[in-house]
């Protein structure tokens, strides 16, 4: 009998040696070896950080982060709490107290404003705010996506103030001086808005192709053509100035041209929410449409990322341009026909744009140039701007707070990484650090 000398169980060390007919791995003297690769992390590790670190999170904590801004302003204006803050080491309750109240009136009275009013009688009164917040959204939302259309081609619309006048204008004569049937008569207006605002933001389209001309300086110099264009016309009898009048305003129009309110449609309460909002949403479909699913939406992206590379490609980028800033000036005369046949029947004048023109660029850049984060974000600064006025005239807090917020906002859009540091926010696309067990490679050399 042989005997067998039974097989021993391979140890981690023996393992690790190399093969017969295997080179081993030659380490100078002090070199250190080749750290192992670190293994690669897991899908659902991965798309959690995409997730967190998104856009969409860096957008709603940027609010955040501005409210805090905006509550620290408060704090410091506040009258009761610099009253009470004088005292603060002898009773440090009374300063919290005046600081806890203060914050937290303002933001109630803010969510009254422009949310839900929990202390009127009816329901019909306490969402009253709600409708008023979509009121003042309505512009910013049409303007938003006009200059958020043109931000994807890699364009600048900075002339919306002037893109409104200009359709405001074109509007209101429609509205006075050519009768109509109802609803009719209001879609002509329309027409006319959307065509007179394509037709001023085209001017920069064209001399962009032609010229080279930076838009940002054509749109900006075509906002004070505008203005004082606009300003001559309600002065001047017989062009924009209404009938009789001395002062710088054109006549009402007639009542065949003016958006139906909700109250008109539902027969109760004094909403002031119009037709102006469901075409709001029209276009924030068709502009969803246009850019997600059409051959024209897929130039303007494709011109947008690379003009160099989609000339290449054959597309025809004078043409884009044009085409895109007619679009962009259309969906702001949207917003100018809403201004004059929505929330004013007594005539316009020169101030009708009400900011409206900068304000959508804020919307713009909060929405991420995307449809429906624009009509959000339009959402968003229509109950800033609903309930800043309720907040002042309950609170007493400076209305001009609510502008710094809008301010921060942009400044932390602008700035991503720096809204991920503040809350520790991981990157898109980057891998978490791994901590390797066991000792290192330095360790290994000893």
């Amino acid at each position: 009998m042989t005997d067998e000398t039974p097989k021993k169980a391979k140890t981690k060390a023996e393992a690790e040696l190399p093969r017969k007919g295997q080179q081993p791995e030659t380490i100078e003297p002090g070199q250190t070896p080749a750290a192992p690769e670190p293994a690669e992390a897991p899908v659902a590790n991965r798309v959690i950080r995409d997730i967190i670190g998104g856009n969409a999170v860096v957008s709603v904590l940027a609010v955040v982060l501005a409210l805090i801004v905006g509550a620290i302003l408060i704090v410091l204006t506040d009258p009761e709490v610099q009253a009470k803050s004088a005292y603060f080491f002898s009773r440090p309750g009374d300063t919290l107290a005046a600081i806890g109240n203060a914050v937290g009136g303002a933001y109630a009275s803010l969510f009254q404003g422009s949310i839900f009013n929990w202390k009127r009688d009816s329901f019909i009164d306490q969402i009253k705010p709600l409708t008023e917040t979509l009121t003042f959204a309505t512009p910013l939302i049409a303007a938003g996506l006009g200059v958020a259309l043109a931000f994807r081609v890699g364009m600048f619309n900075i002339g919306g103030r002037g893109q409104i006048l200009v359709a405001a204008a074109v509007a209101g004569w429609i509205s006075w001086s050519f009768p109509m049937p109802f609803f009719l008569h209001m879609l002509v207006c329309v027409v006319g808005a959307i065509v007179g605002g394509a037709l001023w933001a085209g001017l920069a389209g064209l001399l962009k192709a032609r010229t080279g001309a930076h838009e940002v300086i054509v749109t900006i110099m075509l906002n004070y053509v505008a203005l004082y264009l606009i300003s001559f016309l309600l002065r001047t009898p017989g062009a924009l100035q209404a009938p009789g009048s001395n002062n710088p305003k054109s006549p009402p129009a007639l009542d065949t041209a003016v958006m139906p309110t909700l109250s008109d449609l539902l027969g109760v309460g004094s909403y002031r929410l119009h037709f102006g909002f469901i075409l709001a949403i029209l276009a924030t479909i068709f502009v969803w449409y246009i850019l997600n699913r059409s051959a024209i939406g897929f130039r303007f992206r494709a011109v947008g990322e690379n003009p160099r590379a989609a000339r290449v490609a054959g597309i025809d980028v004078k043409l884009v341009y044009i085409f895109a800033m007619l679009m962009s000036g259309g969906l702001i005369g949207l917003a100018g026909a809403s201004q004059v046949l929505g929330n004013t029947t007594s005539g316009f004048a020169s101030g009708i744009d009400a900011g409206i023109g900068f304000d959508a660029i804020t919307v713009a850049l909060l929405g991420r140039s995307r449809p429906w984060g624009v009509f959000f974000s339009g959402i968003l600064f229509g109950a800033l701007k609903a309930g800043g006025y309720t907040m002042q005239a309950s609170q007493g807090v400076p209305i001009d707070i609510i502008l710094v917020v809008q301010s921060v906002i942009v400044l932390l859009i602008a700035a991503p990484p720096l809204v991920r540091t503040v809350f520790r926010l991981p990157t898109p696309g980057t891998l978490p650090r791994l901590r390797r067990a066991g000792r290192s490679a330095a360790e290994v050399t000893k």
